[in-house]
């Protein structure tokens, strides 16, 4: 903007001129001139009034570690009867989950890539694989049991 300016006025040049030679789109550099002496908040949050305020937040997790026992939706509506704030299910279960109280239960780490525990000494583990076969004997007709071999 400063450049533009300076120079224009100095060599008596327009600024549509300098701007083209720039390669800067006209609609860029008039947009650019609307926005000169701001911080630059270009996509950057806009506080809206219907997010929560950190007291509302506070209250929340107040809440829900004053009665634990209670899940999200139920502890929305308890909050509800007792005027701490009205919020949605969906805002409780967000500020719970981003406190780390949401868990769903204690689940054991899992073990999957980890590989078979092998056994320490010999005949600490057996493993039969047996198959049984329920059939009609071509010789006999007789139904029997039979092991492969």
């Amino acid at each position: 903007m400063d450049f533009v300016r300076r120079w224009s006025e100095k060599t008596e040049i327009g600024a549509g001129r300098f701007i083209h030679w720039l390669g800067v789109a006209a609609s860029k550099f008039y947009e650019w001139r609307q926005r000169y002496g701001r911080v630059n908040e270009h996509n950057g949050w806009i506080p809206r009034d219907f997010w929560l305020e950190p007291w509302e937040k506070e209250a929340i997790i107040g809440f829900h570690l004053k009665n634990p026992l209670e899940g999200y939706r139920r502890l929305t509506f308890m909050m509800l009867d007792h005027d701490v704030v009205a919020v949605s299910p969906a805002s409780v279960w967000r500020v719970l989950k981003q406190a780390g109280l949401l868990a769903r239960w204690k689940a054991k780490p899992s073990h999957k890539g980890t590989g078979v525990e092998q056994p320490l000494e010999p005949h600490q583990h057996w493993h039969v694989d047996v198959s049984w076969n329920a059939g009609i004997s071509r010789s006999s007709g007789s139904v029997f049991g039979h092991l492969p071999l």
